[in-house]
This record gives structure tokens, C-alpha cells and sequence, in this order.
């Protein structure tokens, strides 16, 4: 059985443009501190007090932003040598199992950070004052994110669909269920 190619819906459109904002915000905001804060030290000898809490507020933001653009490209690590084997049905049972169980897993990191958000909101910053609940709601909106891709691509599967490689990025496959 051929799979159906299919381009990627909106929910797939709305995390690129999201995780793509983020990080090229996260990466231009954190060049610009650390950049000034360079500057001010060697040109005056002095510095910003508070530049180094919002670069550690926000990487964890780029990080995850690259993490859920990469799951959602299909660009992370896999073995697939073994189920390349076998024959495509069988493939296909596999791929459902297996994203069903990513994103049974992902929803279980969800339910067990917004659990800690509230622990961690009392936590804060040491010059802004700013909350942990900050660093950890990128950890919450990036499992979200990674959650409701591994559900599709669980549902893409069952129905033996897959996505149109992107050809604006050469090498890089959108996640296939």
C-alpha cells in the first residue's frame, strides 16, 4: 500500500511559525545582551547587573523551539534499519504503536510540569525578580507542542498518510506517521 502524500495542516503551519519566532527572537535577544554587556565591560568597565538572568531564561526557550522544529521536520535521530525489513503493513502497525506510545509520554512530561509550575513559581530570579515558572513553561509549551505532533503522525499513520517533503529545506523530511 503506497501511502497518500499530504502537505502540512495548519496545527503543523502554527508550530513552525511559533517555534521559528521563538527562536529567532530567544537567539537575537540573547545576542544583543551578552553582545552589550561585552561592550560596556571592555569599553567602560562596567556592566549590565541583570544580563546574565535573561540569557538563562531564555535559552531553554531556544532550545525547545529548535527541539519541537526538529521532531516536527522529522530530523532527530533514528535507528530504522529494522523496520525498514519488514514488510510495509507491518511498518505501518509499528509506526502506530510507536507514536502512540511518544505520545502517551510526551503527555505524561506535560501533566507532570504543570504540576511542578506552581512549585516552582515562588522560586525567582535573583536581580529581576522574574519566576522559575518562566524557564519551565517553555519545557510545558514545548512537550505540548511535541505531544500533539507524535498524535498526528500516530493518526497519519493508521491512515497510511504522509507528509510532502519540504523543499525549501533541502534534506529534511516533515514528520511521517
Amino acid at each position: 500500500m503506497n501511502p497518500v502524500i499530504v502537505k502540512r495542516n495548519a496545527l503543523e503551519r502554527a508550530i513552525v511559525v511559533i517555534c521559528s519566532s521563538v527562536l529567532w527572537v530567544t537567539m537575537v535577544l540573547i545576542f544583543v545582551i551578552l553582545a552589550a554587556n561585552t561592550l560596556l565591560r571592555y569599553a567602560f568597565g562596567t556592566s549590565l547587573q541583570w544580563s546574565n538572568e535573561i540569557p538563562e531564561l531564555l535559552f531553554p526557550w531556544l532550545v525547545m523551539s529548535g527541539v519541537v522544529l526538529a521532531a516536527e521536520k522529522g530530523s532527530h535521530i533514528a535507528t530504522v534499519f529494522l523496520v525498514e525489513s519488514v514488510k510495509a503493513e507491518t511498518q505501518r502497525i509499528i509506526a502506530i504503536i510507536s507514536w502512540t506510545a511518544v505520545a502517551v509520554m510526551y503527555a505524561v512530561l506535560v501533566h507532570a510540569t504543570w504540576n511542578m509550575l506552581e512549585i516552582v513559581h515562588d522560586e525567582r530570579t535573583p536581580i529581576l525578580l522574574i519566576p522559575t515558572s518562566v524557564t519551565y513553561g517553555c519545557v510545558l509549551a514545548g512537550m505540548l507542542m511535541l505531544a500533539l505532533l507524535a498524535v498526528q503522525s500516530a493518526y497519519r499513520a493508521w491512515r497510511g498518510v504522509r507528509v510532502e517533503r519540504d523543499d525549501s529545506e533541502p534534506g529534511a523530511q516533515a514528520a511521517q506517521g
